[in-house]
């Protein structure tokens, strides 16, 4: 649906402003009237949906100023200028100030049509453009956070860009720490409901006559929003869906088949019922569970992610020895084959535990990686996964994250790494265009 573009008239004489305001409003457009700069500059600010028509000569604050100031505020906003006979020179100036034109008075009443009609198309596609942007950021921003380059990885990006754009409702499955909140987040990030509300609520968290009361009302006087109709058009996300009594799972039921195809709102459910013993489809209703995942994404666990264990430890390393004002710590060898063959029952939340640790450990000068891992995996069972790898796995993935960590640490410099790592210039390369590390990346 089209944003409705208002047109703010700024002019001291009143019969000015009520004239021009008449005469664009029997055109069509929605127009706001104010007697000074002064009082526009009030309303009038960045992103603003719509476009002004100023005077050039006003009392206090005139045209000129009053155009400087409104492109200090949001560059392009159209402004269309006002000027009586004599004036043109400054016209030409307000123009290469930043105005988009300009009328002469008295002003031909079709060009003015034409004139404010080009000049809010121009601000929606400006808005529009603005607001595409910060949702492709947005998006772009909780991409970035799921990190690594393993296969696994690679296949759920590739999974989040098509569901994303699908109309579908969505269940997303996986171990307890493997970033299932964080892939809704991404799923409606990257869609076409980016710009839209993303509301999220825990199933596991209210009572059943709570739940139900939160999501699907009635509505005290003064309450909030039932969450099916406050995430309208938006994502309604159902963390521990499992949750959900038989009662609440039919009228989900019939809110998703009220809705028909495509839906207004799209549902995402997330399921944590691993390490359970039961399913997700022993949750479910079969009817809603079919709705449901019809489109399914299911996390990879850790242990089952390679090298992207070392890179995800080191990148929550800095980070957690950045927040701490201390250095992070080097990983050994053997310590990197310990960090990949830990079985991480709790997947990256675990390991995020484990890096903030290894960080304060390491600024209090005591400790080591293997005692945190044999700490976190003595109830969970033996510290070495079954899912072993060949040597040559471990080997190469070590010397990527060595080679990965002294590129960040001297930001990019060749002959630095050089140096340290006591590598030919040849050798280096061959081993950062074998693990797809780029020097651009570290500048």
């Amino acid at each position: 649906m089209a944003r409705m573009m208002k047109v703010a008239i700024v002019d001291d004489e009143e019969d000015m402003r009520q004239s021009v305001s008449q005469w664009l409003a029997l055109s069509g457009f929605d127009t706001e009237t104010y007697a000074s700069a002064e009082e526009a500059l009030k309303v009038i600010g960045a992103d603003w949906p719509g476009v002004v028509i100023s005077d050039i000569r006003m009392p206090g604050m005139d045209g000129m100023a009053f155009l400087k100031r409104l492109m200090s505020l949001d560059s392009g906003l159209p402004v269309i200028m006002i000027t009586g006979h004599g004036d043109v020179p400054m016209a030409v100036e307000a123009m290469r100030l930043g105005a988009m034109d300009f009328m002469e008075k008295p002003f031909n009443p079709d060009r003015m049509t034409e004139l404010a009609k080009r000049a809010t198309q121009a601000r929606r596609m400006t808005l529009d453009n603005r607001a595409l942007r910060r949702d492709l950021a947005e998006g772009a921003q909780v991409m970035g956070k799921l990190i690594g380059t393993s296969a696994p990885m690679e296949r759920l990006r590739e999974d989040i860009l098509d569901l994303g754009q699908a109309d579908g409702h969505v269940l997303i499955d996986g171990e307890t720490g493997t970033g299932k909140t964080l892939v809704a987040h991404a799923l409606h990030a990257v869609g076409p409901r980016a710009g839209k509300k993303f509301v999220p609520v825990n199933c596991a968290a209210y009572s059943e006559d709570g739940l139900a009361a939160k999501l699907f009302g009635p509505v005290e006087e003064g309450g909030a929003l039932p969450l099916v109709e406050d995430a309208r058009g938006g994502t309604l996300c159902l963390e521990d869906i499992e949750a959900l009594s038989q009662g609440l799972q039919a009228r989900l039921l019939t809110f998703i088949n009220d809705q028909g195809m495509p839906p207004e709102t799209r549902i995402i459910g997330i399921c944590n019922t691993h390490g359970e013993g039961r399913t997700v489809e022993d949750a479910l209703r079969p009817d809603l569970y079919f709705r449901l995942a019809a489109l399914k994404i299911t996390l990879p666990p850790l242990r089952q992610r390679g090298e992207d264990i070392l890179t995800l430890f080191n990148r929550m390393a800095e980070q957690f020895a950045e927040e701490y004002g201390c250095e992070a710590p080097e990983v050994s060898a053997q310590e990197a084959a310990q960090l990949l063959q830990a079985p991480w029952p709790g997947n990256v939340r675990q390991l995020i535990n484990v890096a903030e640790r290894a960080v304060l450990q390491n600024r209090r000068g005591t400790g080591s990686i293997a005692s945190l891992l044999m700490a976190d995996n003595e109830e969970a069972g033996p510290a070495i996964t079954t899912e072993g790898k060949p040597l040559k796995e471990y080997v190469e993935s070590f010397e990527k994250m060595l080679i990965d960590n002294t590129m960040r640490r001297h930001k990019g410099s060749i002959a630095a790494v050089m140096e340290e790592l006591c590598l030919p210039r040849r050798t280096l390369n061959e081993k950062m265009a074998k693990y797809g590390l780029s020097r651009g990346d570290y500048l």
